[in-house]
């Protein structure tokens, strides 16, 4: 990064024979763009990009010609977007993102007929997309993303004979997908973001038309009905994006023949099973996410895919053991989510098997007995969540994860809503220096809280409520910096709350209501923010935000 500092001076515009004026990147440049810069009429390449340019585009702008790029983008700038910009019949590239710009794209931009590079995107455009944006023949990039358009798409995107990028994601745009209409048309797009957005009506048959599309993104909107089975056709496609829709059905068997298919995410939508047998053909897929449909199994070969290693069928309705196809795949899977379902018995000792595990979700469950030892075994295991299951017995097998791992590999924890007895005394025995959340409410725990819970340095929530924890809180606790959430109610904690507490001065939210607490609370930040419901339900508890300690 260059490190000039300072302001945009305006007599720079004197300099009237600049062709290219390069200020890109200079991270301490602040101030406005003059209101005369359109006396440089020979600029052909004006870079104005990564600043801290405020204010407004000056209307002069749409003097200069012979502008064939203009880079404005990461900067503040603000307003509407001069709508002479649209005179600037040279350019080729045209970037505006990351600014904080409002009002509607100017229609005069359709006029930009050699434009190459269109990207609007971060900022908080509003109005439709321009009618003719079709005009611009030789576009092979556009991209209005993260704004506030809505509106249809307009139909003459099908005229976009050059187009290979196209991103028209996080807008309020409805109403039907336009394109193709026919063969031939946007042969060359390759990328298309339309996700976050609130589009209906069916994914159009012809999409399949598009033969070059390598990545398509339509989740989040309101697309409904089957899905083509033309999309088969996309022999190009590698990652294809349709969760959080209302597309029922079944999947089409012609999926079978995306063969370069790495990522299919069907997520929260009303697919049917059973799965077609022809998917067993993705040699590539890597990911593969169907949760929350009404698929009711997991077919076997999901388990001989040979790059598959992120699985996820949370919400499927799948009842009885955890399949034990899952023992031994092609590829070692590396995250697994069957949360959500019928899942009955114990996790098996298989399970430790999976050693480049690094994601399980079980939670939301029937499994019961106890945790094998063999979870022990986990070397790279990151995310563990068994909430609201049955589970049993300790939970210390869980706290000698990844202790091969500098700091131990958990980051994230949430054994909550079981009924697992013991075993938080072990917390000393694993390396857990790397978790920042930790879970384990709602369960039947006993005891004192060891002060080796001080080890969990980098923790940022803590819930331990509905146990039946006691004697005196640790002061160990206000040794964890980081902590912004701490949740020890409904147990029995008596005594003092530690002074040390006040130490813990990034706490967000704190409740230590419903143990048997008294005194006086240590006077100060953070303590004295918290409402009075975060304390009450501790008869011997005095002292802000609590009525005052009777002396």
């Amino acid at each position: 990064m260059k490190l000039m500092e300072g302001w945009f001076s305006p007599s720079i515009t004197l300099l009237t024979s600049l062709e290219v004026l390069d200020l890109g990147g200079l991270a301490g440049l602040s101030g406005r763009i003059p209101t005369s810069i359109g006396r440089l009429k020979n600029l052909r390449k004006l870079y104005l990009y990564g600043n801290k340019l405020r204010g407004s585009v000056p209307e002069s702008i749409g003097k200069l010609l012979k502008l064939e790029e203009l880079h404005m983008h990461e900067n503040r700038l603000s307003g509407f977007l001069p709508p002479n910009l649209g005179c600037l019949k040279n350019l080729n590239a045209l970037l505006l993102h990351s600014n904080r710009f409002t009002g509607s794209i100017p229609a005069s931009f359709s006029n930009l007929t050699n434009l190459m590079h269109l990207d609007l995107h971060d900022n908080s455009l509003t109005g439709h997309i321009p009618q003719n944006i079709g005009d611009l023949q030789l576009l092979k990039e556009l991209d209005l993303s993260d704004n506030l358009l809505n509106g249809e798409i307009p139909a003459s995107v099908n005229n976009l004979t050059s187009i290979s990028v196209m991103y028209l994601d996080a807008n309020h745009l409805e109403g039907e997908i336009p394109f193709p209409s026919n063969y031939g048309q946007m042969p060359l797009l390759g990328f298309l973001r339309l996700q976050n957005n609130q589009l209906g009506g069916k994914i159009p048959p012809n999409l399949g038309y598009l033969v070059s599309l390598q990545r398509v993104s339509l989740e989040n909107n309101r697309l409904e009905g089957a899905i083509p089975s033309s999309l088969g056709n996309l022999e190009a496609l590698t990652e294809l994006y349709l969760s959080g829709n209302k597309l029922s059905g079944v999947i089409p068997k012609s999926f079978g023949q995306l063969s370069h298919l790495i990522l299919l995410t069907l997520s929260h939508n009303s697919i049917q099973g059973p799965l077609p047998n022809e998917m067993s053909a993705l040699q590539n897929l890597q990911t593969l996410d169907l949760s929350f449909n009404s698929l009711n199994s997991i077919p076997r070969w999901v388990a001989e895919l040979p790059s598959l290693s992120r699985i996820y069928f949370a919400g499927c309705g799948i009842k009885g053991q955890i399949p034990d196809m899952l023992k031994s795949t092609p590829s070692p899977i590396q995250e697994l989510d069957l949360s959500a379902n019928d899942l009955t018995g114990g996790i098996p000792a298989w399970m430790g098997s999976l050693t480049q595990l690094y994601s399980l979700n079980l939670s939301r469950n029937h499994l019961s007995s106890s945790i094998p030892a063999s979870v022990a075994d986990f070397q790279e295991l990151g995310v563990l969540d068994l909430h609201s299951n049955n589970i049993t017995g300790s939970m210390e097998h869980v706290f000698k994860i990844g202790t091969s791992f500098p700091g131990g590999s958990l980051t994230y924890i949430d054994l909550s809503d079981n009924s697992f007895t013991s075993g938080i005394q072990q917390i000393s025995v694993g390396t857990l220096e790397r978790v920042v959340y930790l879970n384990l409410s709602h369960n039947l725990q006993e005891g004192k809280l060891p002060t080796s819970m001080e080890k969990l340095k980098a923790l940022q929530s803590l819930d331990l409520s509905y146990n039946k924890f006691g004697f005196g809180l640790v002061e160990a606790l206000a040794n964890l910096s980081h902590l912004e959430t701490l949740k020890l109610q409904r147990n029995q904690f008596t005594g003092r709350i530690p002074a040390e507490f006040l130490n813990l001065k990034n706490l967000k939210d704190l409740d230590l209501s419903d143990n048997l607490l008294v005194g006086e609370i240590p006077a100060g930040k953070p303590l004295s923010d918290f409402p009075q419901s975060c304390f009450t339900g501790n008869t011997g508890l005095c002292g802000k935000p609590l009525s005052p300690c009777k002396s």
